[in-house]
């Protein structure tokens, strides 16, 4: 039976686990939920995942959220990407969730995805703050070596990039984290690996506004 994830194409914390299945070579296929039109805080969506939140995992009669325990589901069931040192893993995805995607995700949604006059700029700056000082630990981290948690990749590091390629802006440049860089070239040159737009459905471009013809 093929695995389903339930995702969208702007969500970081799906791409995580879209990414660790696809460079596992799982069995795996995008659900497409609408989360801008409140798909996900429908009563349909909470039978499947009460917090009302993507990603989702279901295979067989399992049904997992929160990435981070996707990510292991699958690491585990593969042998692929979970690295020899695990507490290791499991720090680096702690400190994603507490530092590093939490802040990130909330920053890109405040400064693409509400309308201009509803941001609010004094949080988004604070967040930005938050977010350097993130950087500022990766980047250090990844001088001198190539994956964050081991001598090859682990999810780890599939964790930590969720929302490093996306193209909206919200305060992250590569060219001024060198390390972090090269890093991210390194994750892309992974057999298989796909931009989070190319891996789920969903673009921001689906909802912009139709010209008149």
């Amino acid at each position: 039976m093929t695995a389903e994830l339930f995702c969208f194409g702007e969500s970081g914390n799906a791409y995580k686990a879209a990414l660790t299945l696809e460079l596992s070579g799982y069995d795996w296929s995008p659900v497409f939920v609408d989360f801008f039109n409140g798909e996900a805080r429908s009563p349909a969506f909470r039978e499947i995942n009460e917090m009302g939140e993507v990603p989702v995992f279901r295979e067989d009669g399992l049904t997992l959220s929160q990435s981070a325990i996707i990510q292991l589901h699958v690491a585990k069931k593969t042998g692929k990407f979970l690295g020899r040192d695990r507490d290791e893993v499991m720090r680096w995805l702690l400190w994603d969730n507490h530092k590093m995607s939490g802040q990130a995700g909330t920053t890109r949604f405040l400064m693409n995805f509400i309308p201009p006059e509803k941001r609010p700029e004094q949080v988004i700056g604070f967040l930005q703050g938050r977010m350097k000082a993130a950087y500022k630990v990766l980047d250090a981290r990844l001088s001198g070596r190539k994956w964050l948690a081991d001598d090859v990749p682990t999810i780890a590091d599939f964790a930590c990039c969720g929302y490093l390629y996306y193209p909206e802006p919200f305060g992250f440049a590569r060219a001024d984290w060198p390390h972090i860089d090269a890093w991210l070239d390194r994750i892309a040159g992974l057999p298989g690996w796909k931009h989070p737009y190319d891996l789920m459905p969903g673009h921001p471009s689906d909802r912009a506004p139709k010209e008149d013809k």
